[in-house]
């Protein structure tokens, strides 16, 4: 059976997605570069343009049929589509916490679940997750966008073992500190009133959007491009590696996490976070 080349990347209005898209299409492969909304990604380089949603069911089956249709399977897919949701737990609802989940999350996990079928009858696929270096730590403000990248990184080593029998491989990118979009929305997602948190939350909105222009950041932080070399990696190389750090920020602050207490870790953070 031929093994499709065909390459589903979500979330390519902007940033990451579309700097993927456009990298893997100049590099030969079939790109279909995918976004909620589908005037967002035209003009996105040699792709492939796809409507789809990754918290509406039926645009994703639909988008997978429709690959299915034209290149036999989706041959390699890219989870990439996600959002940072910032405040202070108990100041997010609920509501827009599942929000956060449902695409962050489950549209991840449903399209994985899509385009299995196909990948297990060729023999061969790769799953590509962007998580984040937060899916190993977490930042006082972001809890419900830490918990759902730590989910994505759970969910992705039991697939990892649970798919590798049928030629699947499973790898899971952890960029650090990249100049996009991302900081904006997160900052703009933190609800401005009064409260026990009011002070804190401004606090979060203040590092997070400074986070990702200071000295550190310029140093040791990383482009769109940046992660498009390595998830190029994940996609085409003959073994891929389980987990790809991205930026030297990523390496650094997850060997921290790894090293200190979490008291340690919680005096660390709390010089740039005050406490509610």
């Amino acid at each position: 059976m031929v093994v499709s080349r065909a390459v589903l990347v979500t979330g390519c209005s902007s940033g990451i997605g579309r700097a993927t898209a456009e990298r893997l299409s100049v590099a030969g492969w079939k790109v279909y570069a995918s976004a909620r909304r589908i005037e967002s990604i035209e003009g996105c380089e040699g792709c492939q343009l796809l409507q789809l949603d990754v918290t509406d069911d039926a645009s994703m089956r639909a988008g997978v049929e429709r690959i299915g249709r034209e290149e036999g399977a989706v041959g390699s897919l890219v989870n990439n589509a996600g959002y940072s949701q910032s405040g202070a737990v108990e100041s997010v609802s609920i509501e827009d916490a599942r929000l956060q989940f449902e695409t962050n999350l489950f549209g991840l996990a449903r399209l994985t679940q899509l385009v299995l079928p196909g990948m297990r009858e060729q023999g061969w696929g790769r799953i590509v997750n962007v998580s984040s270096m937060g899916g190993r730590f977490t930042f006082p403000g972001g809890g419900w966008y830490h918990a759902s990248k730590h989910a994505v990184e759970a969910l992705s080593d039991a697939l990892r073992f649970e798919v590798q029998g049928f030629g699947i491989d499973v790898v899971v990118i952890q960029p650090g500190l990249i100049r996009t979009g991302f900081a904006e929305a997160a900052v703009g997602s933190i609800e401005q009133e009064d409260g026990p948190y009011a002070r804190f939350n401004a606090a979060v909105g203040a590092a997070t959007a400074g986070a990702y222009e200071n000295s550190f950041a310029r140093r040791l932080g990383g482009s769109p491009e940046t992660v498009a070399r390595a998830i190029e990696k994940a996609v085409t190389a003959k073994r891929p590696r389980t987990r790809y750090r991205v930026t030297a920020s990523a390496g650094l602050l997850l060997t921290l996490r790894r090293l200190l207490p979490d008291r340690a870790w919680d005096a660390l953070v709390g010089r740039t976070y005050p406490k509610p």
